[in-house]
């Protein structure tokens, strides 16, 4: 299952990691998700390669920045 770390820009609580998650949950192929505010980041396991567009469409519409870390 491909791994890919992902810089999240823009959080400043819980709740923004949170919905971050919940989002990156939400495209398809994502197996896995877990951010963490301290570090700015997310972990994304996928089924396959990770569809970045999709991505960083889905959160960019939740108010944050994802880039390829």
């Amino acid at each position: 299952m491909p791994t890919t770390t992902l810089k999240i820009e823009g959080m400043t609580c819980d709740h923004c990691a949170h919905t971050v998650q919940k989002a990156l949950s939400a495209v398809p192929g994502v197996q896995r998700a877990e951010v963490s505010l301290a570090l700015d980041q997310a972990t994304v396991q996928s089924e396959g390669p990770l569809d970045f567009k999709a991505v960083a469409e889905i959160v960019g519409d939740e108010g944050y920045k994802a880039s390829l870390a």
